[in-house]
């Protein structure tokens, strides 16, 4: 993405299209050396994964009456289900929220006028990723420094039971090296579920500071899960990263973020694709931060309207 500053890449296809949605790091973020300023969420689609076009702002904190206004607008992510549209948006300190839409570009609505998940850890409920598993159960995922998950109900805007905590183990997030935390496995944050054949993968940001992405395997969504190493290691001068996978007309691509356009930097992000390949037993395969992908799905009409 060349024209903004964006973060926290979520890809969700449908029909034929990819969505992909982001967080908007605003111009003049950290001026006030206050850190990250991020008010809306973005919209970008693409056909063929090289040319996107910019749907500008599509949703935004104004949506919910009961969030703080002026900043915390943090990663979010939209799934589909019956027709309807369910984006899932945390306000840092505030919450998850979600919105609702019949359309992938909106307009997106409150339907609760709440919080959806609102824990005792409030500070921890960032980073949501929903998952319709083939048994039609759907769930949410989210969390830093702890990664929890609920069951939703069909109507994707409740919750089924209670909020469950996965154990944050070296068995399931490896081993942190590198640097003296509390914390004692690279879970940092920004989990996103996928599923290849009959694994689930749970690809997540890892720590120390600055971040590279690792990633664990299950058999089961809920676990136990199992470390399997480095998906993209630090690279990119931004202290964060955030993943995001797809598979798109045969290919899985791999989303996440960096700090390549002119004045990027920790909090001036740049979203970013990698062609992403997978070996026979099912481990990915490593990759490095590039210059993205080549035109290769369609050929490109530039005076196609």
């Amino acid at each position: 993405m060349q024209t903004n500053y964006t973060a926290d890449p979520a890809p969700m296809v449908h029909n034929g299209t990819v969505y992909l949605y982001t967080s908007h790091d605003e111009d003049d973020a950290n001026a006030d050396g206050k850190g990250f300023k991020k008010l809306n969420w973005s919209l970008y689609t693409s056909t063929d994964m090289v040319n996107w076009t910019d749907h500008g702002i599509v949703a935004s904190l104004k949506d919910f009456s009961w969030a703080k206004q002026d900043n915390g607008a943090w990663a979010v992510q939209c799934i589909e289900r019956n027709g309807k549209f369910y984006l899932y948006c945390p306000m840092h300190g505030g919450g998850i929220g979600v919105l609702v839409s019949d359309s992938p570009y909106g307009p997106f609505k409150d339907p609760i006028g709440k919080k959806l998940i609102n824990s005792d850890h409030i500070w921890c409920d960032i980073d949501p990723t929903p998952f319709i598993d083939k048994d039609g159960q759907a769930y949410l995922f989210w969390g830093n420094p702890g990664l929890y998950y609920v069951k939703l109900n069909k109507d994707m805007t409740s919750c089924s039971g209670e909020v469950k905590q996965i154990p944050n183990t070296i068995e399931s997030f490896g081993k942190r090296e590198g640097e003296k935390s509390d914390r004692p496995t690279t879970y940092e944050e920004g989990p996103w579920l996928y599923k290849r054949n009959s694994l689930y993968y749970l690809f997540f940001a890892a720590g120390p500071i600055s971040e590279h992405i690792g990633y664990s395997t299950s058999k089961s969504i809920t676990g136990p899960w199992k470390y399997q190493g480095v998906v993209m290691p630090t690279q990119g001068s931004s202290f964060t990263n955030h993943p995001g996978i797809i598979d798109f007309k045969g290919q899985p691509y791999f989303f996440y973020h960096n700090a390549t356009l002119p004045g990027g930097g920790g909090f001036t992000r740049s979203v970013c694709v990698e062609e992403a390949r997978f070996n026979k037993d099912g481990s990915i395969v490593q990759m490095n931060m590039t210059e993205g992908i080549k035109q290769s799905l369609s050929p490109l009409n530039p005076c196609q309207n």
